[in-house]
Protein backbone atom coordinates (compact mmCIF):
# COMPACT_ATOMS: atom_id res chain seq x y z
CA UNK A 1 0.00 0.00 0.00
CA UNK A 2 1.31 3.43 -0.97
CA UNK A 3 0.06 6.64 0.63
CA UNK A 4 1.02 9.99 -0.88
CA UNK A 5 0.39 13.47 0.52
CA UNK A 6 -2.84 12.58 2.32
CA UNK A 7 -4.48 15.59 3.95
CA UNK A 8 -7.75 15.80 5.81
CA UNK A 9 -9.68 18.21 7.99
CA UNK A 10 -13.01 18.49 9.75
CA UNK A 11 -14.16 22.00 9.08
CA UNK A 12 -11.29 24.26 10.13
CA UNK A 13 -9.63 21.58 12.26
CA UNK A 14 -6.75 20.08 10.32
CA UNK A 15 -6.25 16.41 11.23
CA UNK A 16 -3.73 15.13 8.67
CA UNK A 17 -1.04 17.23 7.02
CA UNK A 18 0.57 15.60 4.02
CA UNK A 19 0.96 12.00 5.21
CA UNK A 20 3.32 9.83 3.14
CA UNK A 21 3.66 6.12 3.94
CA UNK A 22 4.59 2.91 2.16
CA UNK A 23 3.49 -0.43 3.60
CA UNK A 24 5.74 -3.15 2.24
CA UNK A 25 5.20 -6.89 2.30
CA UNK A 26 6.85 -8.84 5.10
CA UNK A 27 6.88 -5.85 7.43
CA UNK A 28 5.33 -5.02 10.80
CA UNK A 29 4.70 -1.28 10.86
CA UNK A 30 3.44 0.69 13.84
CA UNK A 31 1.93 4.16 14.15
CA UNK A 32 1.66 5.63 17.63
CA UNK A 33 -0.02 8.83 18.72
CA UNK A 34 -2.15 10.28 21.47
CA UNK A 35 -5.92 10.04 21.39
CA UNK A 36 -7.26 12.61 18.95
CA UNK A 37 -4.03 12.65 16.91
CA UNK A 38 -5.84 11.50 13.76
CA UNK A 39 -4.89 7.82 13.83
CA UNK A 40 -8.40 6.48 13.31
CA UNK A 41 -9.06 9.06 10.58
CA UNK A 42 -5.92 7.90 8.76
CA UNK A 43 -6.96 4.26 9.04
CA UNK A 44 -10.45 4.99 7.72
CA UNK A 45 -8.86 6.68 4.72
CA UNK A 46 -6.51 3.73 4.16
CA UNK A 47 -9.45 1.32 4.41
CA UNK A 48 -11.53 3.35 1.93
CA UNK A 49 -14.19 4.31 4.50
CA UNK A 50 -13.31 7.99 4.26
CA UNK A 51 -12.21 10.03 1.26
CA UNK A 52 -9.29 12.37 1.99
CA UNK A 53 -9.51 16.05 1.10
CA UNK A 54 -6.24 15.59 -0.78
CA UNK A 55 -3.77 12.85 -1.67
CA UNK A 56 -3.88 9.26 -2.89
CA UNK A 57 -3.94 5.74 -1.46
CA UNK A 58 -3.03 2.83 -3.73
CA UNK A 59 -2.92 -0.84 -2.87
CA UNK A 60 -2.85 -4.22 -4.58
CA UNK A 61 -4.47 -7.41 -3.40
CA UNK A 62 -6.94 -8.02 -0.60
CA UNK A 63 -6.75 -6.10 2.64
CA UNK A 64 -8.29 -6.59 6.05
CA UNK A 65 -9.42 -3.86 8.41
CA UNK A 66 -9.90 -4.27 12.14
CA UNK A 67 -11.51 -1.06 13.48
CA UNK A 68 -11.03 0.07 17.07
CA UNK A 69 -14.70 -0.51 17.89
CA UNK A 70 -15.98 -3.90 16.66
CA UNK A 71 -18.84 -3.66 14.16
CA UNK A 72 -20.83 -6.71 15.17
CA UNK A 73 -24.47 -7.78 15.25
CA UNK A 74 -25.10 -8.53 18.92
CA UNK A 75 -27.97 -10.90 18.06
CA UNK A 76 -25.70 -13.23 16.07
CA UNK A 77 -23.36 -15.87 17.43
CA UNK A 78 -19.66 -15.98 16.61
CA UNK A 79 -20.29 -18.91 14.25
CA UNK A 80 -23.03 -16.96 12.44
CA UNK A 81 -20.68 -13.99 12.00
CA UNK A 82 -18.07 -16.29 10.50
CA UNK A 83 -20.55 -17.83 8.07
CA UNK A 84 -21.75 -14.39 7.01
CA UNK A 85 -18.19 -13.24 6.29
CA UNK A 86 -17.36 -16.56 4.63
CA UNK A 87 -20.13 -15.81 2.13
CA UNK A 88 -19.05 -12.17 1.75
CA UNK A 89 -15.42 -13.17 1.10
CA UNK A 90 -16.51 -16.15 -1.06
CA UNK A 91 -14.40 -18.58 0.91
CA UNK A 92 -14.74 -22.28 0.14
CA UNK A 93 -14.13 -23.25 3.76
CA UNK A 94 -13.40 -21.78 7.18
CA UNK A 95 -10.25 -23.72 8.04
CA UNK A 96 -8.12 -20.62 8.46
CA UNK A 97 -10.83 -18.90 10.51
CA UNK A 98 -10.94 -21.95 12.78
CA UNK A 99 -7.14 -21.85 13.15
CA UNK A 100 -7.35 -18.19 14.15
CA UNK A 101 -10.09 -18.95 16.67
CA UNK A 102 -7.96 -21.68 18.25
CA UNK A 103 -4.94 -19.40 18.40
CA UNK A 104 -6.89 -16.57 20.04
CA UNK A 105 -8.82 -18.81 22.45
CA UNK A 106 -12.17 -18.09 20.81
CA UNK A 107 -13.35 -21.58 19.85
CA UNK A 108 -15.22 -22.31 23.08
CA UNK A 109 -17.41 -19.22 22.51
CA UNK A 110 -18.44 -20.17 18.95
CA UNK A 111 -22.14 -20.51 19.74
CA UNK A 112 -22.36 -17.49 22.04
CA UNK A 113 -24.15 -14.35 20.85
CA UNK A 114 -21.89 -11.33 20.40
CA UNK A 115 -24.08 -9.34 22.77
CA UNK A 116 -23.09 -11.44 25.80
CA UNK A 117 -19.35 -11.51 25.10
CA UNK A 118 -16.79 -9.47 27.01
CA UNK A 119 -15.06 -6.59 25.25
CA UNK A 120 -11.86 -8.58 24.86
CA UNK A 121 -13.68 -11.57 23.35
CA UNK A 122 -15.51 -9.30 20.90
CA UNK A 123 -12.13 -7.93 19.90
CA UNK A 124 -10.90 -11.49 19.22
CA UNK A 125 -13.87 -11.96 16.90
CA UNK A 126 -13.18 -8.58 15.30
CA UNK A 127 -9.60 -9.65 14.55
CA UNK A 128 -10.66 -13.07 13.24
CA UNK A 129 -13.14 -11.49 10.82
CA UNK A 130 -10.46 -9.10 9.53
CA UNK A 131 -8.01 -11.95 8.96
CA UNK A 132 -10.08 -14.94 7.85
CA UNK A 133 -9.71 -14.21 4.11
CA UNK A 134 -5.87 -14.06 4.38
CA UNK A 135 -5.42 -10.42 3.29
CA UNK A 136 -2.13 -9.19 1.86
CA UNK A 137 -2.43 -5.93 3.80
CA UNK A 138 -3.83 -5.81 7.33
CA UNK A 139 -4.88 -2.54 9.00
CA UNK A 140 -5.33 -2.82 12.78
CA UNK A 141 -6.70 -0.03 14.98
CA UNK A 142 -5.92 -0.68 18.69
CA UNK A 143 -6.12 -4.44 17.91
CA UNK A 144 -5.33 -5.82 21.37
CA UNK A 145 -7.67 -3.59 23.37
CA UNK A 146 -9.21 -5.66 26.15
CA UNK A 147 -6.94 -8.68 25.65
CA UNK A 148 -5.55 -10.52 28.65
CA UNK A 149 -1.80 -11.07 28.82
CA UNK A 150 -1.89 -14.53 27.24
CA UNK A 151 -3.97 -13.36 24.27
CA UNK A 152 -1.77 -10.28 23.94
CA UNK A 153 1.28 -12.55 23.54
CA UNK A 154 -0.60 -14.74 21.08
CA UNK A 155 -1.49 -11.64 19.07
CA UNK A 156 2.18 -10.77 18.62
CA UNK A 157 2.97 -14.39 17.67
CA UNK A 158 0.26 -14.14 15.01
CA UNK A 159 1.56 -10.77 13.78
CA UNK A 160 5.02 -12.32 13.41
CA UNK A 161 3.60 -15.26 11.44
CA UNK A 162 1.83 -12.86 9.07
CA UNK A 163 5.03 -10.89 8.52
CA UNK A 164 6.99 -14.09 7.86
CA UNK A 165 4.34 -15.08 5.30
CA UNK A 166 5.02 -11.84 3.40
CA UNK A 167 1.99 -9.90 4.61
CA UNK A 168 2.04 -6.20 5.37
CA UNK A 169 0.72 -5.43 8.85
CA UNK A 170 -0.02 -1.93 10.16
CA UNK A 171 -0.72 -1.59 13.88
CA UNK A 172 -2.07 1.76 15.08
CA UNK A 173 -2.14 2.45 18.82
CA UNK A 174 -1.81 5.18 21.44
CA UNK A 175 0.42 2.92 23.54
CA UNK A 176 4.05 2.63 22.46
CA UNK A 177 4.50 -0.82 24.02
CA UNK A 178 6.60 -3.60 22.49
CA UNK A 179 7.95 -1.35 19.75
CA UNK A 180 10.99 -3.64 19.54
CA UNK A 181 8.72 -6.16 17.82
CA UNK A 182 8.16 -3.74 14.93
CA UNK A 183 10.19 -3.32 11.76
CA UNK A 184 9.09 0.29 11.30
CA UNK A 185 7.70 2.78 13.79
CA UNK A 186 6.04 6.10 13.04
CA UNK A 187 4.53 8.75 15.29
CA UNK A 188 1.53 10.87 14.37
CA UNK A 189 1.49 14.22 16.08
CA UNK A 190 -0.19 17.43 15.01
CA UNK A 191 -1.30 15.74 11.81
CA UNK A 192 2.31 15.03 10.80
CA UNK A 193 3.71 11.50 10.43
CA UNK A 194 7.36 11.10 11.43
CA UNK A 195 9.52 7.97 11.40
CA UNK A 196 10.97 6.78 14.70
CA UNK A 197 13.46 4.11 15.65
CA UNK A 198 12.10 0.59 15.98
CA UNK A 199 13.73 -2.61 17.11
CA UNK A 200 12.04 -5.00 14.60
CA UNK A 201 13.01 -8.47 13.59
Amino acid sequence: MEVKDVRHSYGRRVVLQGVDLQLRGGMLTGIVGENGAGKSTLLKILAGELRPRHGTVRHSGRFGYCPQHPVLNYALTIRQHLRFFQSAFRLSDMRYAEELMDLLGLTSYADERAGVLSGGTRQKLNLTLALMHAPKVLLLDEPYQGFDWDTYQRFWDLAGQLRDAGRSVLIVTHLAYDTERLDELWSLEGGVLRQQEAGGG
